[in-house]
């Protein structure tokens, strides 16, 4: 899936962020330098806008990224994640200002015909997770492929990389994906969230499809989610859709949560 990845040591993590950013010319490459001596970071979902259409969903989803530093203070990284582009590719720009970030999210916001952004700005006090049309989408929309060869097993490592279940794909899943190619992501149609109030839980999955030199396709299912004690989001990576359903719902009864 394309989103923020919270493993690995602070310094990794930054510069992963800055890999993926299409304005890293656009920092403060002085508070770049202070995030690099962070002790420790978490990665926390801000909101999630998405609407349907007819070449399938389109939206964008907020994080942010803090970042713990020596002194005791905290640095913030706003990650803003949408699929604007023509060939729906999931695309990644960094904010330092949280000012920038809201203005960059109304430049995406009306790219994406979600309506207009000052029906959104009552509810900017906490995140809106998902909006009510996709929630009531109960026929399945059709997703086509739209393959990139865009350092594919690569991507393939970082999805296993970031997996937090235990039952995730193994080595040799690993070897196969070693070979891929070209891969396809794309946003399964199912959303979900707790019923009532704003303090909706998040559940969202993704399919990564990836072209193999043999010739053959695999796709892995990942499940995003903050269905843990503390709220925290985590991601966990299965081989079939059906087994990151049951994980979801799994997940979901353990807390007492219905989805």
């Amino acid at each position: 899936m394309g989103h923020a990845e919270a493993g690995g040591p602070p310094t990794e993590h930054l510069d992963g962020l800055l890999a993926r950013a299409q304005n890293t010319f656009e920092l403060d490459e002085t508070e770049l330098v202070r995030l690099r001596d962070a002790l420790m970071h978490q990665t926390e979902l801000r909101s999630c806008r998405q609407c349907n259409e007819p070449r399938g969903p389109v939206g964008y989803s907020t994080f942010r990224h803090v970042f713990l530093l020596p002194d005791g203070s905290s640095g913030l990284l706003w990650e803003l994640e949408h699929n604007t582009a023509r060939d729906g590719s999931l695309l990644y720009e960094l904010y330092l200002d949280e000012e920038a970030l809201t203005t960059a999210e109304r430049r995406v916001h009306e790219l994406t015909g979600g309506g207009r952004w000052e029906d959104w700005e009552e509810f900017e006090k906490g995140p809106v997770w998902l909006p009510e049309q996709l929630l009531r989408t109960t026929v399945p929309l059709e997703m086509s492929r739209a393959y990139v060869a865009d350092n594919s097993a690569d991507h393939a490592r970082r999805v296993l990389r970031r997996a937090e279940n235990s039952d995730r794909p193994g080595e040799e899943v690993e070897q196969l994906l070693a070979t891929a190619f070209a891969h396809d992501i794309a946003l399964a149609p199912k959303p979900r969230r707790r019923s009532g109030g704003r303090d909706a839980t998040w559940c969202r999955f993704y399919e990564h499809a990836f072209l193999l030199a043999c010739g053959d396709e695999i796709s892995l299912w990942e499940l995003e989610h903050n269905l843990t004690s503390d709220g925290r989001l985590v991601c966990e990576v299965y081989l079939d859709e059906a087994a990151a359903e049951l994980a979801a719902d799994r997940r979901a009864r353990a807390l007492g949560v219905e989805l």
